[in-house]
């Protein structure tokens, strides 16, 4: 893939090569970025912080790797303190992050466990006021999402799985934190243009990502009188391990993104920067928004 000059003005729609993609049978559920190929970009190479977050103390889901990887090394450059958490068969993934930010000079930890528990969402609020004193950015981001093409093919248990792990959760944390986030706070949750073009196949993923949208704009409205922003970052495709994983099936895999009107699959690295800007006091008077980064695929 190539990651040349990525500061420099550019043609967007060639800025990534990802002509090698192919679906990877042996990626085992859920996926993991060691396994990934073509490898996907989280701005490891790339990412410049500025001080941006110095002293600020975030809380990432799935942060081992796509988007949530992303997003802590962003976070962490921009001098932000974090903790992640991650399933315990995402750990490789998990270790191989956090020496990504062992040289950015604030504190990172992690716990390992499973959101879609309302217990273990109650443990992971705790452990990260614990090791950071509080919380002011919190991000909800891990996700379940698999291809099922017929509707008699969903099983009840993958649909409440996957409700629990991208909706559940988000409230289950989110209730658990806000006792512990200061005025000027921000919680970001990762929705998604399923939301707004649901994909036949995706059915319970879809639905959930349009739960998560609205939640967001409620949520937004009822903490705003506690001086805290809630927002959310719809991706459009982007090429992580969920895709190689049973979020696609074999044959799009192979043309993932490239029905966008950019041709291309967006890269984890291309959205960090939004969840930075929505977690700094830059974005002071944005809350209930959505923030659409779809290659084109715009939202309504």
């Amino acid at each position: 893939m190539d990651r040349k000059n990525q500061h420099f003005m550019q043609d967007p729609r060639s800025q990534y090569d990802l002509s090698e993609t192919k679906y990877d049978s042996s990626q085992p559920d859920p996926g993991l970025d060691t396994l990934l190929q073509p490898k996907a970009d989280h701005g490891e190479r790339s990412y410049k912080g500025s001080g941006r977050l110095t002293g600020r103390k975030a809380l990432i889901t799935g942060g081992d790797s796509g988007i949530g990887r992303a997003v802590a090394i962003a976070f962490a450059r921009e001098g932000a303190d974090l903790v992640l958490t991650y399933l315990e068969s995402e750990e490789t993934d998990g270790k191989e992050t956090e020496q990504y930010l062992a040289d950015c000079g604030v504190k990172v930890c992690s716990i390992v466990g499973d959101i879609s528990n309302e217990e273990f969402c109650k443990e992971l609020v705790h452990f990260a006021v614990d090791r950071l004193g509080s919380i002011d950015i919190l991000v909800n981001n891990a996700a379940q999402q698999y291809y099922v093409e017929k509707l008699a093919d969903l099983t009840s248990e993958q649909f409440q799985k996957t409700y629990a792990t991208n909706v559940f959760s988000m409230f289950w944390i989110t209730k658990a934190a806000v006792p512990h986030m200061p005025k000027g706070s921000s919680i970001i949750n990762t929705t998604s243009i399923q939301s707004y073009q649901p994909s036949a196949g995706l059915l319970d993923y879809a639905s959930s990502k349009s739960a998560i949208t609205g939640f967001t704009k409620s949520l937004a409205k009822m903490l705003i009188n506690e001086g805290i922003r809630v927002n959310a970052v719809a991706p459009g495709p982007i090429w992580t391990p969920l895709q190689q994983s049973g979020g696609q099936p074999p044959e799009k895999v192979e043309n993932f993104g490239q029905g966008v009107p950019m041709g291309r699959p967006g890269q984890p690295a291309e959205l960090a920067p939004m969840y930075v800007y929505l977690a700094s006091q830059e974005s002071s008077y944005v809350t209930a928004e959505v923030m659409g980064v779809t290659g084109g695929g715009h939202l309504p």
